[in-house]
């Protein structure tokens, strides 16, 4: 299953978004266009699904309902958000679909509550909230029944595949140093990548390992073999051999790894943990660190992926290179476009003679990326030295 479609109302930048989404979809904008913010629509829906989550805390995580109310939608959807996303398959894009839409309690209380909560299966309806039970007892509508065991039972398949969602933007730093960020579980910027891979099965663990190396081989000629070892106190290490001059190889440790080494590695694994059946892998900007000439491998590598069964990949990107990727396919990409009434997602297949250009020799990134440069972007020298 993949995300087939996605519907925002009122949602951060957005007053309104609504695209339907392929197995890989490329998100391009400027600068503070809201491409995190799409992203976080979903990473939303899977706290709300996960356990240790729960509606509550996905809003109050992230500042509270004026946080995510749109600033330029005023009184849109009467103030309140909706997030609806489809589920299915090329052969069924509506298998199933979830809509939630929430405001602030009135009565000055101010606490999220659910205005509507609607679950369909092939169009038919399966939940459709407010109930008369929610009616007689609202203090309910605090709760989506898509985080209750005991409610979502005729449609616990969207939960699950919400709750396995990955989101993933490593900060390189933070896998050196994992202590620096605490105790946390599945962190998107990868302080517990060690530990995700050391709770694998060992033989699976193996052999992601020996993929990734193989993978590495292509972008770190000197790295010979990797694997993740445990040291005499209990901390994991990733260990790398390296050829040199010497007949025996220098071994590292992610201590010493580069970054674009480790956001390669986080990447791949993350690629290769996806299974089937489980949610989408979100990343953000991920050729950050990266060569150039790796970052044009990248689309090709996620439609491997993709191809192999793996998981729907959904990334950010200021990249020309992935867009100048001769594979992706003008329906893959969403253009992001602020304005005064908030950002407007725009698929690709919508620009202006995006097909004529295309014909003509233009590539996406020739097309597309004069239009997430900023109208003033040639003026920023001239600005910062005050002339």
């Amino acid at each position: 299953m993949r995300i087939t479609h996605l519907t925002l109302k009122n949602w951060r930048n957005f007053k309104q978004a609504d695209f339907d989404l392929r197995e890989r979809l490329v998100i391009v904008g400027p600068n503070a266009s809201g491409k995190s913010n799409l992203l976080d629509a979903l990473r939303f829906l899977k706290q709300i699904a996960s356990p240790a989550g729960g509606f509550q805390d996905a809003v109050e995580t992230r500042g509270g309902i004026p946080r995510l109310r749109c600033l330029a939608a005023r009184n849109y959807n009467h103030g309140r958000v909706t997030i609806h996303i489809s589920i299915g398959s090329d052969e069924c894009p509506d298998e199933w679909s979830y809509e939630m839409t929430f405001t602030a309690e009135q009565r000055g209380r101010d606490r999220p509550v659910v205005a509507h909560e609607i679950v369909r299966r092939r169009g038919e309806p399966v939940l459709e909230r407010p109930t008369s039970e929610d009616e007689d007892d609202p203090e309910r509508m605090t709760q989506t029944h898509l985080e209750q065991v005991n409610a979502n039972r005729d449609f616990r398949e969207i939960s699950e595949f919400l709750g396995s969602v990955r989101y993933l933007h490593l900060v390189p730093h933070l896998i050196r140093e994992p202590e620096r960020a605490g105790s946390v579980r599945e962190d998107p910027y990868g302080s517990d990548l060690l530990l995700r891979m050391a709770r694998t099965p060992s033989t699976t663990r193996s052999h992601r390992l020996r993929r990734i190396g193989e993978g590495l081989r292509a972008a770190v000629p000197q790295m010979d073999q990797i694997e993740l070892v445990q040291d005499e106190i209990g901390h994991w290490h990733l260990e790398a051999r390296y050829e040199h001059w010497r007949s025996h190889p220098a071994i590292q440790d992610e201590r010493l790894f580069s970054d674009g080494t480790l956001r390669m590695i986080g990447l791949l694994w993350s690629l290769l943990e996806g299974e089937w059946g489980r949610g989408p892998v979100l990343l953000e900007e991920p050729e950050l660190s990266l060569h150039t000439s790796v970052v044009k491998q990248l689309p090709t590598v996620f439609n491997r992926v993709a191809s192999a069964g793996g998981p729907q990949i959904l990334l950010t990107t200021h990249s020309n290179e992935i867009l100048e990727d001769p594979g992706l396919g003008v329906d893959e990409v969403v253009l992001l476009t602020p304005g005064n009434d908030g950002t407007v997602a725009l698929p690709a297949t919508s620009v202006p003679d995006v097909h004529a250009l295309l014909e003509c020799g233009l590539s996406l990134a020739e097309i597309l990326g004069p239009r997430t440069e900023p109208d003033e972007v040639t003026d920023l020298p001239r600005r910062l030295a005050g002339t």
